[in-house]
């Protein structure tokens, strides 16, 4: 996704109401809920597209406080989470041969495929479809848009967008613009 593209956008209805950090987007919902919201009040994560799911309860330090990532475990200074991976025995000796083993071998192929041109168009038109199904999937023009999205036709996508709401479209452009 794009680096300019903001992490986290907060909705009430249409209307974008916060762009930001998740805690930026969590206390601007947390405040619309006090003044009547106009509409459903969402926040999404831009990278992806998703709804992102929030506890709003008390004040907005403390919504702030339960969004904003904690102390990383494992080796907080690289960022390093480990999990499980299960390959065959074939799989993990060709890893193991390779320079740095295999985790150094596999953030390799993982860092490598991510930034492939093909999959970054994938994430974004998937990430697009997600926010465009949220907000616009009773709108007119969205199943249309939806085929010019898939099709990658960024012209019949920006021209089936044009009668959405202004927030949302521009939002769905910025999405899909490496689509």
């Amino acid at each position: 996704m794009s680096e300019d593209l903001p992490t986290y956008a907060a909705f009430d209805g249409p209307r974008c109401i916060a762009r930001g950090t998740l805690a930026d987007a969590a206390v601007a919902v947390r405040a619309a809920m006090g003044t009547g919201a106009a509409g459903p009040l969402l926040v999404f994560d831009c990278t992806t597209g998703q709804v992102v799911d929030l506890d709003l309860r008390g004040s907005p330090e403390e919504v702030a406080g339960r969004v904003t990532p904690g102390p990383a475990r494992g080796r907080p200074k690289l960022g390093v989470v480990p999990r499980e991976v299960t390959l065959l025995p074939q799989h993990w000796a060709w890893l193991n041969r390779q320079p740095g083993g295999a985790s150094a071998m596999l953030r390799r192929l993982v860092d490598a495929a991510r930034r492939s041109p093909d999959m970054r168009r994938r994430e974004a038109r998937d990430a697009a479809y997600r926010f465009i199904a949220a907000m616009a999937g009773d709108l007119p023009g969205f199943e249309e848009a939806s085929r010019a999205l898939f099709a990658g036709d960024a012209a019949g996508f920006t021209a089936r967008l044009a009668a959405w709401p202004a927030d949302v479209r521009d939002l769905a452009m910025e999405i899909a613009r490496e689509a």
